[in-house]
């Protein structure tokens, strides 16, 4: 069975902004809201120079790394061509109005990288 945690409501993350989950292992989670208050979750490191996704600047379905302007998909965590590479995504749950994250994420556990098992944040 699949545990997940509630980590936040939807109006307690601003809106194209992020806000940042500390994990005791494998880097924090940045969970990103857009304009139409689709949530996602990307492991806060861009894929470039590890760049802290949770400060760029969220358009659309993607976000501005705040170091090189790098834009990194939010649904997929890979980088817009002409970049390339990924960030770990997480799957993300919204139940009225609530974010939830599977608790194996909040542990440390990995995220995933689209060429091995697809994107996630599910809205």
């Amino acid at each position: 069975m699949d545990a997940w945690t509630e980590i936040c409501r939807v109006d307690e993350l601003p809106r194209l902004g992020a806000r940042t989950l500390r994990r005791p292992h494998g880097g924090d989670i940045a969970v990103f809201r857009t304009e139409g208050d689709e949530v996602f979750a990307l492991l806060d490191r861009c894929p470039h120079k590890g760049g802290p996704l949770s400060q760029g600047l969220v358009f659309g379905r993607a976000v501005a790394c705040p170091l090189h302007n790098w834009t990194v998909a939010l649904d997929s965590g890979c980088a817009v061509a002409p970049d390339h590479g990924c960030t770990p995504a997480f799957e993300v749950r919204v139940e009225q109005g609530r974010v939830y994250l599977r608790a194996q994420a909040l542990a440390g556990g990995a995220g995933t990288l689209p060429e091995a098992a697809g994107s996630s944040g599910d809205v």
